[in-house]
Order: structure tokens, then C-alpha cells, then sequence
């Protein structure tokens, strides 16, 4: 074990009750502050009790001394791609994710694999090995993406989106003419709740046809959930050929996300962020 640092020690004092390392181990250690945490670093064998490799069968006793080791890691490989970075500090960052790129997945150029060529490390003692999303954008899909870069931001984050805390906002130009007051879609996702506020915030007119800058609030996070909501009501996308888009059928559709509204997990600031329209909607 001595190839491997040692992040936390902790000596057992005088207990008054019996009590399982996992358990003990998640109220003592700064590091892993829940039992499931606890669980994995004794699955990866990053616990010591006096000096051995601990496991969820230890008990604790006075005068023990346990030791966390420092994850190991394999070294990621970068994806050399260059994007705007709209907000980072040591906790978290926000950046402008360009279409055309799946936010993760079994590939190697994603968005996540090129956030270390983007993303200056963190110095917190938590910091993830890696920066990584918080949420996804479709792999067509531009716009703001949040990235947690230390675990205590990544756990408090994911809570927020689970508590519907952090507000997100899309633009997309769609076919025909979208009511300018505000809509509720709450149609049903392959089998699951979905809700989407939606309004016309402008019109266009082209070649005698109609097209909609449109407004959107997901309130629920479906897959293709306002792609699909869109073209369920009769306004698909432009250049969304996945759900029936008939105009300006390119390789990027016209969805971006481009507010972000949130609280900082950890200064409490409240962060109001906003992207640049891509090129694709100027250009339109």
C-alpha cells in the first residue's frame, strides 16, 4: 500500500456503542459523508484498518486507526476541443456546448472528454478526478451546460435538479406560427409525466411559410423532451429530421440552450448566465 497517498487518518477514540465500520467510517471521514460513499472506497479497497485493507464486515474498536487512500485513476484521454467557458471556479463551471457532440457516452469525442483541455483543475481537497456534467444536452443541441468539478458540488447540484432548482431556458425557430402566449404541454413520454412552458417570442416569414422563435421551460427532463413536445403540437424543429422537420434539413438543429439560471452550491451566489445565439439562428 505504501505506492498510494493517504488523504484522511482517523484514530478510533473511547465508543459507547457497537458500530460497523462503513457506518462509523461516513460520520468520521470529511471525504466520503454517506454510507454509499463509504461502501465504494471499501469496494475499491481505499480504506485501511490498522494498516490492512478494511471491509463492511469490520467492527470498530478504541484505538483503531483508519486510513483513506487517495483514489487511483486511469489517466483520461483529452478530446482537443476548444468551447467558450462561461462561468468556473474551483467548484463548478459553465460552458457553451457546440452542436454536433453527445455531452458523454462510449465514444471519444464528447463533450465530457474535452472538458480537461478546457477546464483549469481544481485545488479543492474533493476535487473529482475529472470535470464532469451534471446534465445533458442532446448531441444536436447547443447551449449552456453545467459541470460539477469537485464531488460535494456534483452531489448538491444533482439534488437541485432532482428539487427542479435550477431553472433552464431554450430557443428554438420552429415550423409555422407558435402561440405568443404562454402554452403548457404536458403530453406523456414514453410512459412518463412530462410538462414543457412554451411561447412565441418572434415570427418569421419565408418562401410563403411560417417560423416561430419560440420560448421553452422544461420542467421535466425526458429525452428529446421538447423536440418531441414540439413536433407533437405541430411545430416541429427546423432541421430536425428525427421528428418531422420539413424545412432546412442541415446537420444541426435549431435548438440552443441559452439561459441558466442557479444557486452555487457552495458561495450561495446566484448565477444568471446567458449564451450567445449559435450562428445557425443568425443566420436564419
Amino acid at each position: 500500500m505504501s505506492q498510494h497517498t493517504i488523504i484522511e487518518k482517523h484514530i478510533v477514540p473511547a465508543i459507547y456503542e457497537k458500530l460497523r465500520l462503513q457506518e462509523y467510517a461516513s460520520q468520521v471521514f470529511e471525504l466520503l459523508n454517506s454510507r454509499s460513499a463509504v461502501k465504494k472506497a471499501l469496494n475499491k479497497e481505499r480504506i485501511l484498518l490498522n494498516g490492512k485493507i478494511a471491509s463492511t464486515a469490520d467492527w470498530i474498536q478504541q484505538g483503531q486507526i483508519l486510513e483513506l487512500l487517495e483514489e487511483t485513476v486511469k489517466p483520461k484521454k483529452i478530446f482537443q476541443l476548444s468551447f467558450p467557458v462561461v462561468f468556473e471556479d474551483d467548484f463548478l463551471a459553465v460552458i457553451d456546448k457546440p452542436s454536433g457532440y453527445p455531452t458523454n457516452g462510449n465514444y471519444f469525442k464528447t463533450i465530457e472528454n474535452a472538458l480537461p483541455f478546457n477546464l483549469f483543475a481544481s485545488a479543492e481537497k474533493d476535487a473529482l478526478a475529472y470535470p464532469l456534467p451534471v446534465h445533458r444536452l442532446d448531441n444536436p443541441t447547443s447551449g449552456l451546460l453545467l459541470i460539477a468539478k469537485t464531488k460535494s458540488a456534483q452531489a448538491q447540484l444533482s439534488l437541485a435538479f432532482e428539487r427542479k432548482e435550477i431553472n433552464k431556458t431554450y430557443l428554438a425557430i420552429v415550423e409555422g406560427k407558435f402561440s405568443n402566449e404562454e402554452q403548457v404541454m404536458k403530453d406523456e413520454l414514453d410512459g412518463k409525466a412530462s410538462e414543457t412552458i412554451a411561447k412565441a417570442i418572434q415570427f418569421y416569414q419565408k418562401d410563403g411559410n411560417d417560423f416561430s422563435l419560440v420560448e421553452l421551460n422544461p420542467l421535466t427532463g425526458r429525452t428529446h423532451q421538447l423536440r418531441k413536445h414540439l413536433s407533437m403540437h405541430g411545430f416541429p424543429i427546423i432541421g430536425d429530421q428525427t421528428y418531422g422537420a420539413k424545412f432546412f434539413l442541415q446537420k444541426a438543429i435549431h435548438l440552443t440552450a441559452y439561459k441558466l439560471l442557479f444557486t452555487h452550491p457552495i458561495t450561495a451566489d446566484i448565477h444568471a448566465l446567458e449564451s450567445k445565439l449559435p450562428k445557425r439562428f443568425l443566420k436564419f
